[in-house]
């Protein structure tokens, strides 16, 4: 399909604004102290050898670091000084630095990263709140266009790659280079994340499922946690996780889900996950259609549950999604002919969306135009309990997710809302799916 036929799965309206700058985490621009001191030495020893020497150790002490620098911000305890930094070459002609979120991707020259004159170092210093965690990624030009505009900055933009002085690399969509990730101090804990060398481990396998629904195949991820083969067991809690491919083709959340079973945090869980294709496939299903609904409760979910055992009780069983996802996630728990979801883990719900986009109409986005919002108010209500994720950095997508919130408490559901310091990111989804599972549906000794 041409790329003018996919959706971008943002509003189109609002990146064309300021990253985030009217709410209290909005990023700022300063000075890095460690990288301010080494202009001052290399400004003060002019010759050759002392110069090397101390870019030399910069770059150790870096590379033992690990990057990006975090430096305290002189009385403000509340911030830190967040310094990115590219070891660029002889031909490196400017370096663009892409955080998620905080650049403004109407003028990629805002993360355009500053190099410390006759040196190799580049660098760009946010001043973020204390609390902030994201994924970045960075691209070195080494054409030899002189003049750039933001054509050429978008096409560097597509050749980025995660940084190489950083020890956390996260997945990008698609299959995408990977990106790094960054999180300040005071960031919400992700304990789960890590693989675990002694935890039992519960199994992941592929099945290939037909549905009549949608017309087509399905590729489908199935987690069982650790101790399902035993004969005396309760039937296993239920996940409906969208977006499998991402989640266990790249991200391994496995990891996190045998943690959460080690440490009691959750009773036994089996996730489903049912590939998402590609993208067209994916802005074609997703969002708020009747077929991908019925794909999910009528077909997928009690296949799985004959097929393994599990529990068919609505109270414990959920269905999770990010951004388009998790509007598909909230319409479901709407629309589904019969209450077999009975908990809705939505982050970063792209609540812009409108179901009906023709052929070649590039987006759904109507500003104002809240469609998944009024089927709350239209539609009957759902013995349903919402979750709901967003981040601060997410622009009109956040004042969004309040209004919802809100219409939600007076039509009676039972509704949490959680503010994360990021933006539209994986990084911040992965701890807050852990957390949201944890409360909705959490040990079978706390039921």
């Amino acid at each position: 399909m041409s790329a003018v036929h996919e959706v971008p799965e943002r509003p189109p309206a609002e990146p064309c604004r300021g990253p985030g700058e009217h709410h209290p985490a909005a990023p700022g621009v300063t000075d890095s102290p460690r990288v301010m001191r080494l202009a001052a030495d290399l400004g003060s020893h002019g010759t050759t050898p002392t110069r090397e020497s101390l870019l030399a150790d910069f770059w150790t002490e870096t590379e033992a670091a690990g990057t990006p620098l975090i430096e305290p911000v002189p009385g403000d305890p509340h911030h830190r000084a967040v310094t990115f930094l590219w070891r660029g070459g002889p031909t490196t002609r400017r370096v663009l630095l892409l955080v998620n979120r905080l650049i403004d991707r109407s003028d990629h020259t805002s993360g355009l990263m500053r190099q410390l004159p006759g040196t190799d170092v580049w660098y760009f210093t946010y001043r973020l709140r204390s609390d902030h965690r994201g994924s970045y990624r960075i691209a070195a030009d080494d054409s030899p266009v002189v003049q750039v505009d933001e054509e050429h900055l978008r096409s560097l933009a597509a050749h980025s790659v995660g940084d190489p002085l950083n020890p956390e690399p996260i997945a990008t969509r698609w299959h995408g280079p990977e990106g790094s990730v960054f999180a300040l101090p005071d960031a919400p804990p992700q304990p789960w994340r890590a693989r675990r060398p002694l935890v039992e481990r519960g199994t992941v396998q592929r099945r290939t499922f037909t549905s009549g629904a949608l017309g087509a195949e399905r590729e489908v991820w199935v987690y069982l946690p650790p101790g399902t083969k035993g004969a005396e067991r309760p039937a296993p809690d239920v996940l409906l996780l969208l977006d499998g491919d991402m989640w266990f083709g790249q991200m391994q959340f496995e990891n996190v889900l045998d943690n959460l079973h080690a440490d009691g945090a959750l009773g036994p869980l089996a996730v489903v996950a049912p590939d998402a294709v590609d993208n067209a496939t994916r802005m074609g299903e997703f969002g708020g259609r009747t077929p991908y609904v019925d794909f999910l409760t009528s077909e997928l979910l009690p296949w799985a549950v004959h097929r393994w055992s599990l529990s068919d009780d609505p109270s414990r069983t959920a269905l999770a999604g990010q951004s388009l996802g998790g509007t598909t996630a909230l319409f479901t728990a709407l629309a589904q002919s019969r209450t077999r979801v009975g908990n809705v883990i939505a982050q970063s719900t792209s609540l812009w969306w409108h179901p009906d986009v023709g052929p070649g109409i590039p987006s759904g986005f109507s500003e104002g135009d809240q469609w998944l919002t009024r089927q709350f108010t239209e539609r009957p209500v759902r013995d349903v309990r919402i979750r709901l994720d967003t981040g601060l950095h997410e622009g009109v997508m956040t004042e969004m997710a309040r209004r919802l919130e809100e219409r939600l408490r007076a039509r009676g559901y039972s509704v949490t809302h959680t503010e994360f310091n990021g933006g539209h990111d994986y990084a911040c989804w992965s701890g807050a799916l852990a957390d949201g599972l944890v409360a909705l549906l959490g040990p079978r000794s706390a039921r």
